[in-house]
């Protein structure tokens, strides 16, 4: 028999409560990050968490039997050194992509599987310690109250919200990516580059229009569908109606440029009257495409900001009204 215990529930108590207590700090950080904090801006939680882990697995390991068996204690110390190694291992991995999952689809896709993936280990985990918890209060006639934990009924309600916000939030991305591809190649004066990302942007768009529009509300709650909708809405809208009017002003402006070097070339006078018309006429145009270009772009930044704000807005009250905070 154990020593320094005058029944099992209170060894069973006493193993318990690592549990417990590691099952709460993981909620705390997997939490954070759930709650845009992100993994990196939780780091030292992480590490905090590894340690205080490990010293929690410790002294379960150290625990004598009860009744010859070891087989409560053995699946806690399992479920305390899966964590640890979810932690040194899998989210560690998740803090170093978290860096590059905003450069493609792919990596955010993979990024968000990751953190997926790591959950549920710990879910499994958890399952497995509460099928070890209730053999052994059985076996030794201990009562157990039919009672979820806070963090179990957190736990439970937390997977729905995740699944729905991450299909969400991937149809999204999909369409924001093309647009961030597309204003890098405008940035650097590539029509070709530039022209490529707005098809795929408003092909996407068109997409994920279609596909939200065959999503129901999460608990009658459409906020984040019609967030998501209204950005698409708008990407639709930008590559449709106005990156043509941007990019039309790179080819007026290389137009400009070829017959300045025409004109330029001819001497003076030996210039004709169709000479400085055709130049005349290149200059207005790129003039014009000048004006159209700025108050189209100054237009464009408001719209992409106030509707990105407004999505991010939208991502963070859904999540705090759905998914119960940390504590």
């Amino acid at each position: 028999n154990a020593q320094n215990f005058d029944n099992a529930a209170d060894y069973m108590e006493y193993i318990t409560k690592f549990h417990t207590k590691i099952k709460k700090d993981m909620w705390n950080y997997t939490a954070a990050i759930a709650h845009g904090k992100g993994a990196r801006k939780v780091e030292n939680k992480r590490k905090e968490l590894i340690e205080t882990t490990d010293k929690s697995l410790k002294k379960v390991k150290a625990m004598g039997p009860w009744d010859y068996s070891t087989e409560y204690r053995d699946s806690v110390a399992a479920y305390l050194e899966i964590c640890s190694i979810v932690l040194k291992e899998d989210f560690a991995k998740i803090v170093d992509m978290e860096e590059i999952a905003e450069r493609s689809y792919d990596d955010m896709e993979a990024y968000l599987m990751a953190k997926e993936a790591a959950n549920d280990k710990l879910d499994e985990a958890g399952e497995m310690v509460e099928a070890a918890q209730r053999k052994f209060a059985e076996e030794n006639g201990i009562t157990l109250v039919d009672n979820q934990s806070k963090i179990d009924e957190k736990l439970e309600k937390s997977g729905p919200v995740f699944d729905y916000y991450t299909v969400i939030y991937l149809i999204f991305f999909k369409a924001y990516i093309q647009e961030m591809y597309m204003l890098e190649a405008i940035g650097a004066g590539d029509v070709n580059a530039a022209e490529q990302s707005k098809s795929a942007m408003i092909t996407y768009s068109d997409e994920g229009i279609a596909k939200l529009d065959t999503m129901s509300a999460y608990k009658g709650d459409m906020t984040l569908r019609s967030a998501c909708t209204k950005y698409l809405e708008f990407t639709k809208e930008e590559g449709e109606e106005h990156i043509p009017i941007i990019l039309d002003f790179f080819l007026k402006k290389e137009n400009f440029e070829k017959q300045k070097e025409i004109f330029d070339d001819i001497p003076e006078r030996k210039r004709t009257q169709d000479d400085v018309d055709i130049f005349n006429a290149a200059v207005d145009e790129y003039n014009a495409a000048i004006e159209d270009y700025n108050s189209t772009n100054e237009d464009l930044n408001s719209d992409r900001s106030r509707w990105l704000e407004k999505w991010n807005e939208t991502v963070n009250s859904f999540l705090d009204r759905h998914i119960p905070s940390k504590r």
